[in-house]
């Protein structure tokens, strides 16, 4: 096979969920999905299932920076998703590959808020994801709370949201897709609004809000939007397919485990063409 014929790759940096739902193995059906050859180098393993996560592997960051080297060493790779980094030696590690590499896309998933609220990253961390990776993104996806921990202000309305895109582009971000399903529900019309923005205009995406506990959507939408690029999309083609591609995700998403949360359905969900 030659260069020409060489398909499509994506590598996600990101945690191993043992249970299926989230994290690389998410990422890897998302990219399967769009018909995109997926890569991984696993910056962190857990143990979880639908109803708790129980344990958590950090691997030696050598060893996650011989993964990625590994990984750009033999495939053409479109784009790069950024998941869970577990601390502040994973981002610099993450960091240093990336500028090496210089991969043509950076997909940045700030996973620093736990569906539950808890804070995922100690202050060291989160001063390395903003001084390192934001401005090597080019697009950063957070949801509120993540993005509230990046700007150090509340996001109570769709006014605060677009304040927060701008005040995230002062932090160095290229583009920003803000995630708006932790809007309260009559802040919101009953429908989850997301804003892309990749200048001075906004772009909201709206879909149906569904009444359902999910796993994984975040994960979900950085790496459909990391797929649409390796296929040829613009970033804005690419994250709104990526938002449209979630939620139909979302309304055939299934229950594989004992605990109420879906697993969303990537296969199901998969864009036909």
């Amino acid at each position: 096979m030659n260069d020409a014929t060489l398909p499509s790759c994506a590598l996600t940096i990101a945690g191993s969920d043992s249970g299926g739902g989230a994290g690389i193995q998410a990422d890897l059906k998302t990219f399967a999905a769009h018909r995109v050859h997926g890569l991984s180098a696993l910056a962190a393993l857990t143990a979880q299932h639908t109803r708790a996560v129980t344990a958590v592997h950090v691997p030696d960051v050598a060893f996650l920076r011989a993964q990625i080297d590994a990984c750009f060493d033999d495939f053409d790779i479109g784009a790069v998703k950024l998941g869970m980094l577990a601390n502040a030696e994973v981002i610099h590690a993450v960091a240093d590959a990336l500028s090496h590499h210089r991969p043509a896309h950076v997909v940045l998933d700030p996973v620093m808020v736990s569906t539950s609220g808890a804070r995922l990253l100690e202050s060291s961390a989160l001063d390395a994801l903003r001084t390192r990776l934001l401005p090597m993104a080019t697009l950063v996806t957070p949801n509120l709370p993540e993005a509230e921990l990046l700007i150090g202000e509340r996001i109570e309305d769709l006014d605060a949201m677009h304040g927060a895109i701008d005040a995230l582009r002062a932090l160095g971000v290229r583009a920003v897709l803000l995630k708006g399903g932790h809007l309260p529900v009559e802040a919101s019309r009953e429908d989850v609004v997301d804003l892309f923005a990749d200048g001075d205009v906004v772009h909201p995406m709206s879909h149906t809000r569904l009444q359902i506990d999910a796993h994984g959507t975040g994960c979900t939408l950085a790496s459909a939007v990391a797929a649409n690029l390796c296929l040829g999309r613009d970033l804005r083609e690419a994250s709104t397919a990526a938002t449209d591609y979630v939620h139909a995700a979302l309304r055939r998403g299934y229950r594989p485990g004992r605990g109420d949360v879906l697993v969303l359905d990537h296969f199901g969900a998969a864009p036909h063409g």
